[in-house]
């Protein structure tokens, strides 16, 4: 499985800028392919795994669930639902991809997380009610 610069941004939180800014610093290693950055699972592990980059991806993760609590104003209902499942590094990666596509495909204004560590993935995902519903019912029926 391959991400492009999007997914990435979507998985970390961080914007493609950041992302460019850890590619011309070689923390984050791909392949530009017709144009567009192609990373594989090994480079994003590694890259994920960086100390560094580990602190900004944490922080981001953290950021999206205390924006969701903190935002009184919300104007439709949504929802903000975190996963933790004890899974394998690839199990986690087909997880990961899975929501990718879905909201490349689907999703409007969904934010998205994604961490592995000591065995344990986290997902978060953020959007509206029905959107994060039908996304959760997608991926228990597959």
């Amino acid at each position: 499985m391959a991400y492009n610069l999007n997914e990435v941004a979507m998985i970390t939180g961080l914007t493609t800028r950041t992302l460019r800014n850890y590619l011309k610093a070689d923390l984050l290693k791909g392949t530009k392919i017709n144009g567009n950055w192609s990373f594989t699972e090994e480079e994003l592990d590694v890259f994920l795994s960086n100390p560094a980059v580990k602190q900004a991806v944490k922080a981001k993760r953290n950021a999206v669930v205390y924006d969701f609590l903190s935002n009184p104003f919300k104007k439709e209902n949504r929802i903000c639902t975190i996963m933790d499942f004890p899974v394998s590094d690839a199990e986690a990666m087909e997880i990961s991809s899975f929501f990718c596509k879905m909201i490349n495909e689907k999703g409007k204004d969904i934010q998205f997380t994604f961490n592995k560590e000591n065995g344990l993935a986290r997902f978060i995902l953020c959007g509206s009610e029905d959107q994060i519903t039908d996304f959760m019912k997608a991926y228990y029926e597959r």
